[in-house]
């Protein structure tokens, strides 16, 4: 676990394997409560081949010390995404 936000990544990784490939991050909120956007990429294990980019908003927790997951949204696609984003500009314009 981090102990620092700069630190947490949700790259995953089994046998030697990047299963979950980070790929960017936005860091939205810091403190003991964090709230991180992230753009990532999953391996298709059949294809061998990452798949298409998606997104998630992440919120840590820090508790002695080090940062804990605690809730999470994942955006599926790039279409759900823009969606979000023309909602949120609507709003706020």
């Amino acid at each position: 676990m981090a102990s620092n936000v700069d630190e947490i990544t949700i790259n995953y990784s089994e046998d030697n394997q990047l299963i979950v490939k980070e790929l960017d991050k936005v860091i939205l909120s810091k403190g003991a409560w964090t709230t991180i956007v992230f753009r990532y990429q999953e391996l298709n294990r059949a294809k061998g081949e990452y798949g298409p980019e998606k997104f998630t908003i992440r919120r840590y927790q820090k508790v002695d010390g080090t940062y804990r997951p605690k809730s999470k949204f994942n955006i599926s696609s790039q279409a759900q995404a823009q969606k979000i984003v023309d909602a949120l500009s609507g709003w706020i314009s």
